[in-house]
């Protein structure tokens, strides 16, 4: 059965390497672990938006794959990386990271994964609830609190067919924010509510860095959000259009390399 300790220690060594991870994870086998010595309580998906933070994306896996083999589940990292240089677009490649981890396995749950933050506490659990879940309830960076209320970016979790019903992501949002706001208003309009672990449990490291060329603040977010319960029904999963340039399954994670296109007009 799973006992927590609750806080962890973290640590960001800058010569951590990538064969250290995978000499302390050798249980993982092409990004996916199941657990030898007992019924996992889900099986879960890890989708981790990506371009150019190699670095954050290490610590993450060297904390992640501890964390989660702590918790007994049957679990796969996916790091959707956008090819290409045009603004980038996390919602985009959290939809293309969902249809195509589900050409792998009926995962019960998915967990919409930030690079830059690291669980603090083991009694945050990675599985999905009656309702959505937000795991980010305060970080280092904003003094363990709120970001702001209603926020659900981050880390957040959802099963299968909640994500189904909302039509996932919004396919529109190029550049930084907007894209979590307009997922709890499609959750919101589904009648769903948010839940959240306790302040205390929902800590998150961020490892912090400057905003990225390529993803620079998406100046049409609150024009966007006003229009999402009108278009919600036609942006997101049955719109999402890509094209998959590689699959590579690395031992800690699987790489799924998109070309998702670019903005219809500039921002």
């Amino acid at each position: 059965m799973f006992s927590s300790g609750g806080a962890v220690k973290l640590s960001f060594e800058p010569s951590l390497t990538l064969k250290q991870v995978e000499s302390e994870n050798e249980e993982v086998v092409e990004g996916q672990y199941d657990p030898a010595d007992c019924t996992a309580r889900q099986s879960v998906a890890i989708l981790i938006p990506h371009r150019n933070r190699e670095r954050h994306l290490l610590y993450l896996l060297h904390h992640l794959h501890p964390f989660l083999q702590r918790q007994q589940l049957h679990y796969a990292i996916y790091v959707i990386h956008q090819a290409g240089d045009a603004t980038f677009n996390r919602a985009k490649l959290l939809n293309v990271g969902y249809l195509e981890a589900l050409k792998d396995w009926s995962w019960d749950c998915f967990i919409f994964h930030d690079v830059d933050l690291v669980p603090e506490n083991d009694q945050n659990l990675y599985v999905c609830a009656e309702q959505p879940k937000h795991l980010v309830v305060g970080r280092n960076s904003t003094g363990y609190k709120l970001r702001y209320k209603g926020y659900f970016g981050g880390v957040s979790a959802m099963t299968k067919e909640q994500f189904l019903k909302v039509n996932g992501f919004p396919n529109s949002y190029w550049g930084w924010g907007g894209e979590d706001d307009d997922l709890r208003i499609r959750i919101q309009l589904q009648k769903m509510v948010i839940l959240r672990p306790s302040p205390e449990v929902a800590r998150y490291t961020m490892v912090f860095h400057s905003r990225d060329s390529g993803n620079q603040v998406n100046k049409e977010r609150m024009q966007l959000l006003r229009r999402t319960p009108q278009t919600w029904k036609a942006d997101g999963l049955n719109s999402c259009s890509y094209k998959i340039e590689s699959v590579n399954r690395a031992p800690l994670f699987i790489n799924i390399t998109a070309d998702i296109g670019q903005p219809e007009r500039a921002q």
